[in-house]
């Protein structure tokens, strides 16, 4: 086993079964740089429309903000997860944080759009060595079953309040001070994070052999990448499609759609390269297990129907109820509120009652919430349907990530912990690639649709209200088929996963040294 001296005295290291003294401060130090990572896919969000007015970014170019680093990071993943393992998670954690730093102040500094897509791009390259090192550490970290459940809490509000916490914090630097402050916040937040974690977080590898897959790194990140670009392209071809008042679907560009089947067939020579080669990127045991492989099918699913109610919640709060940056921010912290509570209670229960009956429950939950927003209308006040359809979303979400978090992951092993959560957050990231493409098809169509009734009505097209009540009709139609990807995801987790609460204690406990 690798440890951070060349040559550790024996003596101080304590055995495999002690739990390594400092793994509270270690949680502390990593969850800071997890939130970063979180926060950065939404913190630019509201920034969008400042960002492109600052730096001249047309219309079509503009999601290649959002896009260039939701690529580079759900692409390299894997191999992130796997350089992590071998190479030490440690190690990996504080070359991803620096990195992530950097490409952040290049991002703030950025006088052209070339630049800041290829910031975007790199902190998307440096977020896939950062995440999946920093789940990986808290799996080798907390190896006694209560313990890793609140490590997992921890996470799961993180992963599911992060979100919206970054829509606040884009809404506030934005408005008070400058977009490039949404890049420039990672800065001190990953220095801080370095300096703790040299001292405290203890360095663990993979046991055994390290030899990297290289053919099926480079076939996983172009498959994962050309899929997700795909699907990408779609919802921008739906969107151009609306504006230019042709009622044409996404689905109907042949780009999208070649990228998208390469992306599928590149995925399904990874999976036979893996089944075949001696030290595999992804050890298919890793899918294969029925309650892993579960978890994973229900992380896709929650992220395809998260992604719908944060995006279309802060269109709809700022375009439809005219609500500045920070007020949209502040709207959309009922949810974070939910997760924070839902998140406490189950590290109690997980334990208890094992995984399934939360995921369950969280689920339905979590799609409660949104059915609950499909109700929104042009003049619905914020406390009567958009709160209480957040909070119910936030308990969902709480209850579903905790114990989703903690089952990819038990079970892994100490050679696997990078890349089983390398694979949890790949799951999570296509999900939310395929729910923003699908979501904005169909909510596309939905608003496309109610302008033709509207005029079919007699209605008069340039009016302002026909147009705002058909973005509701889209923004609803989305809320509507997000509830539907969440009760799928509890309905997989009831059928699939099998785990009890006695299944729960960690294997492969890690030794460390300080």
């Amino acid at each position: 086993m690798s440890t951070t001296a060349p040559l550790p005295d024996p003596a101080a290291t304590p055995p495999a079964t002690e739990p390594y003294p400092k793994r509270w401060l270690a949680l502390a130090v990593i969850a800071v740089t997890v939130l970063m990572v979180i926060l950065d896919a939404t913190i630019v969000n509201i920034a969008l429309p400042a960002v492109s007015a600052d730096l001249d970014v047309t219309a079509a170019s503009q999601q290649w903000i959002v896009t260039a680093y939701t690529l580079t990071f759900g692409g390299f993943l894997l191999l992130g997860g796997r350089i992590a393992d071998f190479w030490g998670r440690k190690r990996t954690y504080l070359v991803g944080a620096v990195g992530f730093a950097i490409a952040s102040a290049l991002g703030g500094l950025a006088q052209n759009e070339e630049l800041l897509f290829a910031a975007r791009a790199l902190q998307g390259a440096f977020g896939a060595l950062l995440a999946p090192a920093s789940l990986a550490l808290l799996t080798v970290l907390f190896t006694d079953a209560k313990e890793r459940a609140k490590a997992f809490a921890v996470y799961g509000a993180i992963a599911g309040g992060g979100s919206a916490v970054g829509l606040l914090l884009g809404g506030v630097l934005t408005e008070y001070a400058d977009w490039r402050w949404c890049f420039w916040v990672n800065v001190p937040v990953a220095v801080i994070a370095v300096v703790a974690a040299i001292p405290i977080v203890p360095e663990s590898k993979a046991p055994g052999e390290t030899s990297y897959d290289i053919p099926g790194a480079v076939l996983i990140t172009l498959g994962l990448a050309s899929f997700v670009y795909g699907f990408t392209q779609v919802a921008e071809t739906a969107q151009a499609n609306a504006d230019a008042g042709n009622g044409d679907s996404g689905w109907t560009d042949a780009s999208a759609l070649t990228f998208i089947a390469v992306g599928v067939l590149l995925v399904a020579a990874f999976v036979v390269l893996e089944l075949k080669v001696r030290n595999p990127l992804l050890p298919m045991r890793l899918v294969l297990d029925r309650n892993r492989g579960g978890a994973y099918l229900t992380s896709t699913l929650v992220g395809a129907g998260l992604i719908g109610a944060f995006f279309f919640l802060s269109l709809y709060f700022q375009q439809v109820l005219g609500y500045t940056p920070v007020a949209a921010g502040f709207a959309s912290l009922p949810t974070t509120l939910g997760v924070l509570v839902s998140a406490g209670a189950a590290s109690g229960l997980v334990p208890r009652i094992g995984p399934k009956p939360l995921m369950v429950a969280g689920g339905l939950l979590a799609a409660a919430g949104l059915f609950l927003m499909s109700f929104l209308d042009v003049d619905s006040s914020f406390w009567s349907l958009a709160f209480p359809g957040q909070l119910l979303l936030g308990l969902g979400l709480g209850f579903t990530f905790v114990p989703l978090s903690n089952l990819a992951l038990i079970g892994a092993g100490e050679h696997d912990a990078g890349a089983a959560s390398a694979m949890l957050n790949a799951t999570q990231q296509v999900g939310a690639s395929i729910g923003t493409a699908l979501l904005a098809t169909l909510s596309v169509g939905a608003i496309t649709s109610a302008v033709t009734d509207s005029v079919a009505a007699g209605q008069d097209p340039t009016d302002p209200a026909v147009g705002i009540a058909a973005q509701v009709e889209g923004y609803t139609t989305a809320f509507t088929w997000a509830a539907v990807l969440l009760v799928v995801g509890a309905l997989v987790s009831a059928v699939l996963i099998k785990a009890t609460k006695e299944d729960l204690p960690a294997d492969g406990a890690v030794v460390h040294a300080g």
